[in-house]
């Protein structure tokens, strides 16, 4: 389905995934559903006696080009998690990063740029008797509507027990194959996100993530566990669409099997 929002940006257009990647792609993800098939059966199993609900879970993402595609997980949360957002908003971890230390306006006066110079590196602005530097004060700005698009509870109460579990070893991702094969989404891509987030995120210095394909694991996968704010997050998504190529995939998949493997030990 093609994107009926604003974008004006002609190379989301222009994105084709090239014939070896799509290739690799087919013959990754029959292989991976056909080795899995037992454990996939199990899993179904597990999360139809833990709680009511469906066994797949299935939203509205947004991938490369900004195509929206239906993406599938097993369900890993209660039924109707979704509708619980809004009552979780104070406890966004994305947010909650932002929030931490001082006061937003008090570090606004406190650009390092500034310091560096030894003088003021751009008009200053006076809030509340503050003296800001307007640069800094935009850049922050800029990071705390950021923090606002992403959303990630700890300890997330929606999650059941038998989810929390597929989560931890990634096992709830075993759906997305069919994604894959469908072409909606890739081995390794950027994360497919869901139409609130992608919305927010289609200016020119954003949206270059968009001319990646969906990916199950990706350059933001592999660092999430270091990664505290929403800027850092995008940055990588936009390196994945600059540098992406047939090498730099097989290393992600490499590293993604041994990051498995090591936090699969560490679980147990």
């Amino acid at each position: 389905m093609r994107n009926k929002f604003s974008i004006t940006n002609e190379k989301f257009d222009q994105y084709q995934i090239s014939f070896g990647k799509r290739f690799f792609d087919v013959v990754f993800s029959l292989m991976a559903i056909i080795i899995f098939f037992p454990f996939m059966v199990l899993i179904a199993i597990a999360i139809q006696l833990e709680s009511k609900g469906p066994i797949i879970y299935k939203a509205r993402r947004v991938g490369s080009g900004f195509d929206i595609f239906n993406f599938y997980k097993f369900r890993s949360m209660y039924k109707d998690a979704d509708k619980q957002l809004n009552k979780l908003s104070e406890m966004n971890e994305y947010l909650k990063a932002f929030k931490k230390g001082d006061d937003f306006i008090m570090k606004v006066a406190k650009c390092p740029d500034c310091k560096k110079l030894g003088h003021p590196c751009s008009s200053i602005l006076y809030i509340d008797g503050v003296e800001i530097c307007e640069n800094y004060y935009l850049k922050l700005k800029k990071e705390q509507l950021l923090e606002r698009v992403f959303f990630k509870v700890k300890d997330d109460p929606r999650i059941t027990k038998v989810g929390r579990f597929l989560r931890e070893l990634h096992l709830d991702e075993f759906p997305q194959f069919y994604n894959v094969l469908k072409g909606e989404m890739s081995v390794v891509g950027n994360r497919p996100l869901p139409i609130y987030e992608a919305v927010k995120l289609t200016t020119d210095e954003w949206a270059y993530r968009f001319m990646a394909p969906a990916g199950i694991t990706g350059l933001w996968q592999l660092n999430s566990g270091e990664i505290h704010n929403a800027e850092d997050r995008i940055r990588l998504d936009n390196q994945y669409a600059m540098i992406s190529n047939t090498w730099i995939d097989l290393k992600i998949i490499i590293k993604s099997i041994i990051y498995f493997f090591k936090f699969r030990k560490s679980v147990y």
